[in-house]
């Protein structure tokens, strides 16, 4: 449930305009959807590495469509800020700023971001910058068809990609892959990559039965496609470690493990129903 406020964007005019509806037919070709939560420093990379793919895209495509939704999640810092006036500098009038008035958690304003989405696609990143945004173009060729295309940094899915992260973190996502695998998430190497894309039919399946709103929420994701028989494809994308990460390695994963337990019991028991 949103606050009413939380029904509006800002974008470069400064003027308050609703959001849009998933359940609503798609007006633009892609959305693009950044959770944010005290991403100051790091969110003006990511918005930069967009800009440069959508002026790209758009010497081949002059009349492609896009939407940046930056989904400000309660920061106490100037995420907002810095958003709208990156989009002033750069003119973009395509970025729409919505501020939540309190912090759901990561799943909680991608659920969010993507329920207000116009785009026939709709791609969820990191505002990091981790994963280079145009390897979108690879995940864009296979979410045809009502599928949902994940980012992989898993080295055995690797070809000619590049992935730079810490050895801990490299044992930590080992370790959460088997356990993932233990509760009935099988086939997929990666289910944490901040980088997925949804068809819009796939995301009017998935979003609308989204329960967590914390870090387990990629799994839930992969959940509902399962049982919804959605098609997964994991692609390889290149991607690096950035400093400044919000998650507590240690603490958050012990509680990433709990959750996913409850999560895997809620659907087994029917405590949670699929809407149709």
């Amino acid at each position: 449930m949103r606050e009413e406020s939380e029904n509006f964007y800002l974008g470069i005019d400064d003027r308050r305009q609703r959001l849009g509806d998933l359940n609503d037919d798609a007006s633009v070709d892609l959305s693009i959807v950044v959770p944010a939560y005290n991403e100051e420093a790091r969110l003006p990379v990511l918005l930069e590495d967009i800009r440069k793919y959508i002026n790209s895209r758009r010497q081949q495509e002059p009349h492609f469509k896009y939407e940046l939704l930056v989904m400000d999640d309660g920061s106490k810092d100037k995420t907002l800020t810095v958003a709208i006036e990156y989009a002033k500098k750069h003119k973009i009038r395509e970025l729409k700023a919505v501020r939540h008035i309190r912090n759901r958690g990561k799943g909680g304003a991608v659920t969010q971001g993507v329920m207000c989405s116009l785009g026939r696609y709709i791609l969820f990143c990191d505002a990091d910058g981790a994963t280079q945004f145009s390897d979108i173009d690879k995940l864009l060729s296979k979410a045809e068809h009502g599928a949902i295309a994940i980012g992989s940094r898993s080295n055995q899915a690797l070809t000619g990609t590049v992935v730079e992260r810490s050895h801990i973190r490299a044992f930590l996502q080992w370790g959460f892959h088997t356990y993932v695998t233990m509760l009935g998430v099988h086939g997929i190497r990666d289910t944490q990559c901040g980088f997925k894309l949804f068809s819009r039919a796939a995301a009017r399946r998935v979003f609308p039965n989204m329960h967590v709103e914390r870090f387990i929420f990629d799994v839930e994701i992969l959940l509902l496609a399962k049982y919804q028989n959605i098609p997964v494809v994991e692609v390889p994308v290149n991607w690096h470690e950035v400093a400044g990460s919000k998650m507590s390695i240690v603490r958050d994963s012990i509680q990433m493990a709990l959750d996913l337990l409850a999560v895997r019991l809620n659907y087994l028991l029917g405590n949670w129903k699929i809407k149709d």
